[in-house]
């Protein structure tokens, strides 16, 4: 199976790198490519890779309890 990468682009405009630079650290943070790179840096031994989704998944489902609690008040 072929995975399709999306390209982060900025433009860099009156020669300003520096804030060209700052757009693009915000756009991969955003897309989670830190993240990603993080985990990569290593080999991640099946086991881990299983608790780590585990703990994600987790935390994830707690952020929507708290999101919910805050909406609805239960």
């Amino acid at each position: 199976m072929r995975e399709v990468l999306d390209l982060v682009e900025v433009t860099v405009i009156d020669n300003n790198v520096e804030h060209a630079l700052r757009i693009l650290k915000k756009k991969m943070q955003r897309e989670g490519i830190y993240k990603d790179m993080k985990i990569h840096r290593h080999f991640e031994k099946p086991s881990e890779k299983k608790a780590r989704k585990r703990i994600d998944s987790l935390r994830r489902a707690r952020k929507l309890t708290r999101k919910r609690y805050e909406r609805t008040g239960y």
